[in-house]
């Protein structure tokens, strides 16, 4: 049985050298060092311009032949690493943001159940029918206000999190590349997208 070729999408980049593409201020060596924040920025914002299914390839061209065989392994395992950190770190902001979810959803219910039992105690024992009816639906708006926050969460915060946990991982698990010299040109452009990013 045969099986069409996964597509894969290149994102490349023109360096004069390997250091710009890490933060300057990271005393650590080149597999525990972060990347810079415009370098990273290239990176995510154009993986995220590229189609969901396709594997992706992040190729980087440097000017010394000597350095791109040198340090090919040390940049594979910084990207990777980098980008398996920010998936890390965006599993728990998530994490955190629902169980923010759940306890104020929790709080909220309650206060929702508070304001419905004194409504009814208001429509009971409040003489005045218009009073009545103004501090009866002032209560009903309180209780679902306090559900506000929740719902929000659950309905559209929490999902573009999810999403950019899945891109970091996507870039985490990229083919990395060095090449020393210019730009190469792609054998088969139709396979993926070219993305050409200097980096100076």
């Amino acid at each position: 049985m045969k099986t069409s070729p996964v597509q894969s999408d290149v994102i490349e980049l023109r360096l004069n050298s390997l250091e710009q593409l890490f933060d300057p201020f990271d005393p650590f060596p080149i597999p525990t060092r972060d990347l810079a924040r415009g370098a990273e920025d290239f990176i995510v914002g154009w993986a995220q311009e590229l189609p969901t299914g396709a594997a992706l390839h992040i190729r980087v061209n440097l000017p010394d032949a000597a350095m791109a065989a040198l340090e090919g392994e040390s940049l594979r395992a910084a990207i990777a690493g980098h980008f398996l950190y920010r998936a890390r770190r965006t599993r728990s902001d998530m994490h955190e943001l629902l169980m923010i979810a759940q306890m104020s959803l929790g709080i909220g219910l309650c206060v929702l159940a508070a304001c419905t039992g004194l409504r009814q105690l208001v429509q009971s024992f409040v003489p005045s029918r218009s009073i009545a009816v103004f501090l009866a639906e002032g209560l009903v708006i309180v209780g679902w206000v306090a559900n506000w926050r929740p719902i929000e969460i659950l309905l559209y915060e929490w999902w573009p999190l999810l999403r950019r946990r899945r891109l970091f991982e996507r870039l985490a698990a990229a083919k990395v590349e060095l090449r020393a010299g210019g730009l190469s040109v792609p054998e088969a452009p139709q396979q993926g997208h070219e993305i050409y990013l200097g980096i100076v």
